[in-house]
């Protein structure tokens, strides 16, 4: 059973790895903060997945909340895509000192506060208007134990009418070994894993994370999408893509043209990242 404690872990943990990317982790900050045009990688996938349930598809003049926003590189690239009322949510204190400072070097109005992405509509309980976006994703669910109050408050923070993306990790992946080749974890929810790691996900950083312990639930489709009908959503879209944005399995080999990673031709191919798209119903 998940336990504070366990979350302790991960929020230390995940402070750790703020300085991490922070400093060099995802690339060239400086530059991509003077850049007016720079999108990262991830958020023009999301946007792919987004588009066709957007008016006007488009991201322009809508209100956005990005949950676990980390230091703020994504989230920036929203507000550049025309994004109004940008809120950025994540639990930990360092990731948000770095995107603070991000936002403020760019001169992008971006509000961000700290708290467990399961609890958001409680730390946003002013935003009476509610979002007309939220979005999540690569690499968010697996760090909460569960997700009916996620879903919760996803429903409660969006208007009427309001579209939900999440884009994450393909639950397949979760029982995957670390070779990437062999199921040796059970796949449905309600496994944890609890591991040590003094790296990240980023080339370069292992030996640099003090707070090594990290643990991780899995989210299998019927969870992620029960969840979301039960908190009172209609699903529009689900999809599975063969394109993720980090090296999940050491295989994985980086597809320059798509800014991101995927099976090797000569491998079997698998679905890396899955995506879902709900909307909160008019009246």
């Amino acid at each position: 059973m998940p336990t504070n404690h366990d979350i302790q872990d991960n929020l230390s943990n995940w402070d750790d790895r703020a300085n991490i990317h922070a400093g060099g982790g995802y690339g060239d900050i400086a530059g991509f903060i003077n850049n007016p045009n720079g999108v990262t990688g991830t958020v023009k996938r999301d946007l792919e997945v987004l588009l066709p349930h957007l008016p006007a598809n488009s991201v322009k003049g809508q209100r956005l909340l990005h949950l676990q926003s980390h230091i703020g590189t994504d989230t920036l690239s929203w507000w550049r895509l025309g994004a109004v009322h940008v809120h950025g949510i994540d639990f930990s204190p360092n990731s948000l000192h770095y995107a603070r400072d991000i936002a403020k070097q760019a001169g992008a109005d971006i509000t961000y506060v700290q708290s467990d992405a399961r609890y958001a509509a409680k730390a946003l309980a002013n935003e009476a208007q509610g979002f007309d976006v939220i979005v999540t994703s690569a690499g968010t669910i697996t760090w909460l134990p569960d997700l009916q109050d996620w879903a919760n408050s996803i429903a409660a923070l969006l208007a009427p009418g309001g579209i939900f993306m999440i884009r994450d990790n393909h639950p397949l992946l979760f029982a995957l070994d670390n070779d990437g080749l062999t199921i040796t974890q059970n796949y449905f929810s309600g496994a944890e894993i609890s591991y040590d790691s003094d790296g990240s996900y980023t080339a370069g950083s292992k030996g640099l994370i003090q707070h090594t312990r990290n643990h991780n639930w899995a989210h299998d489709f019927q969870e992620i999408t029960s969840v979301l009908l039960k908190a009172g959503l209609t699903i529009e879209a689900l999809g599975e893509q063969h394109i993720t944005d980090w090296q999940a399995l050491p295989m994985l080999t980086f597809n320059q043209e798509e800014d991101g990673w995927q099976m090797p031709a000569d491998l079997p191919q698998i679905p890396l990242t899955f995506s879902l798209v709900a909307r909160k119903q008019i009246g």
